[in-house]
């Protein structure tokens, strides 16, 4: 059964939110890519950075502006907003405030924008729960190891069965049930594995036995991330995304491993099944490269579901002006 796309709500941006309590796999990169390929089709699109600390999606957006002001060139940028973790001392009231300053960041944000997208910290925060009950969609990068995948289940070592849902697979149930409690819309779970290696090891097939069990014991999707490349780390100093290089001569020269890490992007946007645009923008060609179900219990089996797989689409990037970076403290 094909995974049906998700349906926008009128008037009100369609929140993705991406989400895992373990730090380095790759939430932050993952945001911007996926909201430069949005805003490359056309959507208006707003960011939140709830990791205030270390602020790594709010570095990069800096580093991007820098460039674009530095360059002269003309990068799409999001409406993006920080929002810091409350400083005052009682818990109660500190949940209080940080309920409030999420609902002042999102409530405009989902007003104003097509798709907001929610960088959330690698650790369990009040803060990334309360983002997690908004997620219309969730997505979990899930770097391919089984250190990685330990946060959302415990795995027999023999049987590769899985013994039980682990903290973040309760965790994501818990958030979902409030979410239908309060009346909102069934929140699509998206396991995302990152940072494949090229190698058809053993532990990749392990790994994709585990999760597609354990993505039909719990109730989410699986697709496809982005390869290891060095080139993700060398774009963070300028801001850039993959999906930038060559667009007004920005970057370095568009390789084939680069077009390959496109594709990647655009398969993983395609696999997110976000609602489509009110108003469709029709593309303009991008320069030639120069090289050649309401989540059950964790505890509870669900029924099987096939999952999807997005085909590759080769369709060519949309060029558009750049919305402006307007930052609000």
């Amino acid at each position: 059964m094909a995974q049906t796309q998700a349906a926008r709500t009128p008037g009100r941006g369609h929140v993705l939110v991406i989400g895992n309590e373990k730090g380095g796999s790759g939430k932050s990169t993952t945001a911007l890519h996926i909201a430069v390929s949005l805003m490359s089709d056309g959507a208006k699109v707003a960011t939140l950075d709830l990791d205030a600390r270390q602020g790594t999606l709010s570095r990069y957006l800096e580093n991007r502006a820098a460039y674009i002001k530095r360059k002269g060139v003309d990068l799409p940028m999001p409406i993006h907003t920080p929002v810091p973790i409350s400083t005052l001392n009682e818990r109660s009231a500190a949940e209080a405030d940080e309920r409030a300053r999420l609902e002042a960041a999102l409530e405009p944000a989902v007003s104003a924008a097509d798709f907001v997208i929610v960088d959330t910290p690698g650790s369990d925060t009040h803060l990334s729960r309360l983002a997690h009950t908004w997620a219309d969609s969730l997505l979990t990068p899930l770097n391919d190891s089984f250190i990685d995948l330990d946060l959302l289940a415990r795995v027999d070592p023999d049987t590769l069965k899985v013994v039980r849902p682990s903290i973040y697979s309760e965790a994501v149930w818990k958030q979902r049930q409030i979410r239908a409690v309060q009346g909102g819309r069934p929140v699509d779970w998206i396991v995302m594995r990152n940072r494949l290696s090229a190698l058809a090891a053993r532990n990749k097939r392990d790994m994709s036995t585990v999760i597609e069990a354990l993505s039909r014991r719990i109730g989410f999707r699986v697709a496809a991330g982005l390869s290891e490349r060095v080139i993700y780390k060398e774009l963070f100093l300028n801001g850039l995304t993959l999906l930038d290089l060559k667009r007004g001569g920005t970057g370095p020269s568009l390789t084939l491993s680069h077009v390959a890490a496109r594709q990647e992007v655009r398969d993983l946007v395609a696999a997110l099944n976000l609602p489509p645009l009110a108003t469709e923008s029709a593309p303009t060609d991008e320069p030639a490269p120069e090289t050649t179900p309401e989540a059950p219990s964790p505890s509870a089996e669900a029924e099987a579901q096939p999952q999807s797989e997005s085909p590759a689409e080769d369709a060519p990037e949309m060029e558009v002006a750049t919305e402006g970076l307007r930052r609000t403290e």
